[in-house]
């Protein structure tokens, strides 16, 4: 079995990664076997329900949390909302969060729906300092701390772990851009994460709840045996998830570290071969496979247009936002360039001379959208 056909330009898998081999033959082989309502007693349900906790145990066992601990979800972004509010909802000191500037939008809207918002600033390389969080943290009325494992846009990863909150302020992380691809930090109450970004099946998210959570939903239930359960899961598809998170973990460590030294390599000939050029994000310290830089004198569409004819998908700005031609919040919070964005972020197979080709193509189609405009 093969991984879904991706061409040598498809520098995009931040956005949403093919199907792993594993999640495809998984995928392919539980259609036939978990169509049934896993609560029911009969046959049909019974495989159900085994192949559900199945892919429980499996997602558990990858991430080093409890099989209880894991509830699947129909996205990231719904983990993320399930999460963070409900340890609103569950706190005894109020209803505030406090906040990175560099969220993820599913983040910040969660809070503008549901809670009193409080945004720490980051420094130029898109870092919150711990100190501020933690500030934030012991004043009246806030309830919850919402840092990011890791920027969706930069990459740049927070140290998570190293927050010295107070005891009754519980720690929500947003792991969707790193699930799978890092260790999970410590010292979070909850977390979210979404299949697809690791290549999984899309429409799975997942989210954990440490046991001893105060967390309560703080949406309508329904009948189903976990309280945090969102509906009739899709067996099938979060059992491939299961399998592909798996398999992703087990070959991280090769896959990570050919990545990161061609993430190197885009950084390297594009500060040198584009001028007036911006690689922004730590250049150490973030996701392997992500690079973002900015153009100065050229419109981020334009790029994404010229890019896509000669072949290379690349993102541009905010992956949220990029449909609307909002500039990216992450960008203007790290104070960098918001125009002229480009995000590269490499597929499991992308090799050397993909990451070349795309390096030679780029400075000729920079000049040619610069000339446009007299430059």
């Amino acid at each position: 079995m093969t991984a879904a056909s991706t061409g040598p330009g498809d520098l995009d898998a931040a956005s949403s990664a093919p199907l792993h081999p594993a999640a495809r033959e998984v995928l392919l082989a539980a259609l036939d076997r978990g169509y049934a309502d896993p609560r029911r007693l009969h046959r049909a349900g019974r495989e159900a329900r085994l192949l559900l906790d199945n892919a429980r145990e499996a997602t558990a066992d990858a991430l080093g949390v409890r099989p209880d601990e894991v509830t699947f979800t129909p996205s990231g972004t719904h983990a993320v909302h399930l999460g963070l509010l409900g340890l609103v909802r569950g706190s005894r000191r109020g209803d505030g969060v406090v906040h990175s500037a560099v969220e993820h939008s599913a983040v910040r809207h969660a809070v503008a729906w549901g809670a009193r918002g409080d945004e720490v600033g980051v420094t130029g390389d898109g870092r919150v300092d711990a100190g501020d969080l933690v500030r934030g943290a012991i004043a009246p009325g806030t309830g919850v701390v919402a840092l990011q494992t890791a920027n969706h846009e930069v990459g740049t990863v927070q140290d998570v772990g190293d927050l010295e909150l107070p005891d009754d302020v519980p720690l929500f992380t947003d792991a969707c851009a790193s699930m799978g691809r890092l260790p999970l930090p410590d010292g979070w109450a909850a977390a979210a994460g979404s299949a697809h970004k690791w290549g999984g099946p899309a429409g799975v998210g997942v989210l954990l709840v440490r046991k001893r959570a105060r967390w309560r939903n703080p949406f309508p239930g329904d009948d189903r045996v976990d309280e945090r359960s969102t509906g009739f899961e899709n067996v099938p598809a979060v059992l491939a998830a299961a399998a592909s998170l798996q398999a992703v973990v087990a070959e991280r460590d090769e896959v990570n570290a050919r990545q990161h030294e061609l993430v190197d390599v885009v950084r390297r000939r594009v500060t040198a071969e584009v001028p007036d050029v911006e690689v922004v994000g730590d250049p150490d310290r973030r996701l392997p496979h992500l690079v973002t830089f900015s153009c100065l004198y050229v419109d981020g569409e334009a790029l994404v247009t010229e890019l896509d004819r000669r072949g290379f998908g690349i993102a541009s700005g905010s992956a949220c936002t990029a449909s609307t031609l909002i500039p990216s919040h992450v960008l203007e919070a790290m104070g960098v360039l918001t125009h002229g964005n480009v995000r590269l972020s490499l597929q499991r197979g992308t090799t050397r001379a993909d990451v070349d080709a795309f390096c030679d193509a780029l400075p000729g189609v920079v000049a040619e959208i610069r000339s446009r405009v007299g430059l």
